[in-house]
C-alpha cells in the first residue's frame, strides 16, 4: 500500500480545481447508468481529505435514483471531476474521478469492477 499523497485535480477547462489526499492504489469502475456513460474511474474520500480550490459556482448538479450523490459537472466544459453525497454506511463522502487527478498513471492502479446497477 502506498502512502497518502495530496493530488491536484481539475476539470478540462480549469474552472473547477481541487485537492484530494488519498492512498491511491486502486479505483473502481462502476457499471451504473451514470458511470458507464461517463467512463470515470472512482476513488472515495472523506470530506476532510478533499478541498475545493475554485469553481463552486462553475458547477452544475445532477441527481438521480435515490438522490444520495450530487454528480457535479463543470458548466463550461462538462467534465465530472468529483461528486459528493452519502456513502453506504450513511457517512459523508466525496467520489473523485481519478482521471481528473494530475500525476496519476491509471495503468498502475488496481481497477475493481463494481456492480452499481444493483444498488
Amino acid at each position: 500500500m502506498s502512502e497518502s499523497k495530496t493530488y491536484a485535480g481539475s476539470c478540462h477547462c480549469g474552472a473547477v480545481k481541487f485537492e484530494v489526499t488519498s492512498q491511491l492504489d486502486s479505483a473502481i469502475s462502476c457499471n451504473c447508468s451514470m458511470c458507464l456513460r461517463r467512463g470515470s474511474l472512482l476513488t472515495f474520500v472523506s470530506p476532510k481529505q478533499f478541498k475545493l480550490l475554485a469553481g463552486d459556482a462553475a458547477q452544475t448538479d445532477y441527481q438521480f435514483n435515490k438522490k444520495n450523490i450530487h454528480h457535479l459537472f463543470c458548466a463550461t466544459c462538462g467534465v465530472f471531476s468529483f461528486g459528493h453525497g452519502t456513502g453506504p454506511q450513511g457517512d459523508p463522502m466525496y467520489a473523485i474521478n481519478v482521471r481528473c487527478l494530475e500525476g496519476v498513471d491509471i495503468n498502475q492502479l488496481k481497477v475493481t469492477p463494481v456492480d452499481g446497477r444493483s444498488f
